[in-house]
């Protein structure tokens, strides 16, 4: 537990990025308007109701899985996605994946998704269809006020002045780029990504999991303080389910 849960003023807000274990949580607790947390927390969910329905009651969770899906197959994906790929610019739109329609939902391998959608699926995609699913299955238009997608890359990009980072986040350059733009609006607070990979262990957990979850917490934090962008800027659609089609940043 925090160490200052039961203060009225602080509120939790969380980033939740899909791992192998699982979803991995990042809480960052606030006090007030302060901008640096008070403290923060590292933990690992198995399902993703489990994050739906955390005890901390988190003011606002940004999630890195798409919320709100087409019903057919949309040449580029959702408008979210194609905004977000121009927003990105050269070199880094593959880091946006457009997410399976709704008809592909549940299917048995790669060609029969593409079959029920109607259209091209990436491997990259498919294979992070469980999880699609499983954000699907969890989440209403009730709950979607304070469960909403965000995009880590976008995010990194903001905190960076608007201009693209320099190095992949897979590489030990682009690890340290990154924990740079966390450190300035987490200061001390900032877990170390290594050492919170080695309690809730290696195997279930990657340290970009963690730096990507880090961000998307300052972006729940953002939302709640009117700072953050999305695209669509206007009025995004929704789904048959009533799921607004949206990425946060």
């Amino acid at each position: 537990m925090f160490p200052a849960a039961g203060e009225s003023d602080v509120r939790p807000y969380a980033g939740v990025d899909g791992c192998r274990g699982g979803w991995l949580v990042v809480l960052a607790l606030h006090r007030g308007e302060g901008r640096h947390p008070v403290a923060m927390d590292v933990r690992l969910c198995r399902h993703f109701q489990e994050v739906v329905d955390l005890a901390d009651a988190p003011v606002v969770t940004a999630v890195d899985m798409p919320i709100g899906l087409t019903d057919r197959f949309v040449p580029g994906g959702r408008a979210c996605d194609r905004d977000a790929r121009t927003l990105l610019g050269p070199g880094w739109t593959s880091t946006i994946f457009s997410p399976p329609a709704r008809a592909a939902l549940g299917a048995p391998d790669h060609a029969e998704a593409m079959r029920r959608q109607g259209g091209g699926l990436s491997i990259q995609s498919y294979n992070i269809e469980p999880r699609i699913r499983e954000v699907d299955a969890a989440l209403t238009p009730a709950t979607q006020a304070r469960i909403v997608e965000a995009h880590p890359e976008l995010a990194f990009r903001h905190l960076n002045g608007g201009r693209a980072l320099t190095s992949r986040k897979h590489t030990e350059a682009g690890r340290h780029e990154r924990v740079r733009l966390l450190r300035e609006v987490f200061g001390e607070r900032l877990p170390d990504a290594m050492t919170a990979r080695r309690v809730l262990g290696g195997t279930a957990v990657g340290v970009d999991d963690i730096v990507d979850a880090c961000v998307l917490a300052h972006v729940a934090w953002l939302i709640h303080r009117h700072d953050a962008y999305r695209v669509p800027a206007v009025e995004p659609p929704r789904d048959a389910r009533r799921l607004r089609m949206e990425i946060w940043f």
